[in-house]
């Protein structure tokens, strides 16, 4: 696949992913569709950390939009835009990378809920495969379907961190071949070149 494609798919693939990190970490901040959480401060601590806006929604959202250019310009753009799609897509590896840690941890120390009239975070740390046993769950009182609406959304979050991070990746390396092996755009005009001087003048024949 010419190295400009490859970059307009992988763009196109982003910016989805992108949009759908923001989306879930904004719908953390009103478990249970509820905006008195957040006013009281009864939020996970992870979706402070806005790994989801932040991370893989922003530092993945630019590198995509300029991954987007460089792809456009004629076949495959030139050298110094895959050069510097390099840079963009190691940008996008790292805020995919904070959004994976987030969410890991997020995964791991559970959500923060009610049990029975104390606000904690009662998976974290504990022996309870809470993640797999759903018996546990209903040791959250409140918010209503706290287990479910953490576990749902940060899983979201790392499938969608792990897509982005091979994505921005995979751009790292075909910028790297567009820039030391020229462009398709390169090489067709010095085809039409050629094949313009080689072409007999008109009335010869």
């Amino acid at each position: 696949m010419c190295t400009g494609k490859c970059s307009r798919f992988i763009a196109l693939t982003l910016y989805p992913l992108a949009v759908l990190s923001i989306i879930c970490n904004i719908v953390l901040f009103f478990p249970g569709g509820e905006v008195k959480y957040a006013k009281d401060g009864h939020i996970t601590e992870e979706v402070k950390y806005m790994g989801g806006l932040v991370g893989g929604g922003l530092m993945v959202l630019l590198p995509a939009l300029h991954i987007h250019l460089t792809g456009s310009k004629g076949c495959c753009g030139n050298r110094c835009g895959m050069l510097l799609s390099i840079v963009f897509a190691a940008v996008g590896v790292a805020g995919a990378l904070y959004s994976f840690i987030v969410a890991v941890v997020a995964l791991q120390n559970g959500p923060l809920c009610k049990v029975l009239l104390i606000w904690s975070t009662p998976f974290k740390n504990g022996d309870q495969k809470y993640l797999t046993d759903d018996t546990w769950w209903g040791t959250c009182t409140e918010p209503k379907n706290m287990v479910q609406f953490h576990i749902g959304l940060f899983a979201t979050l790392l499938a969608t961190s792990c897509l982005q991070l091979i994505l921005c990746a995979t751009q790292m390396i075909n910028g790297l071949v567009g820039c030391l092996c020229g462009t398709c755009r390169d090489k067709g005009v010095r085809r039409s070149s050629a094949h313009l001087h080689l072409k007999p003048p008109a009335g010869k024949f």
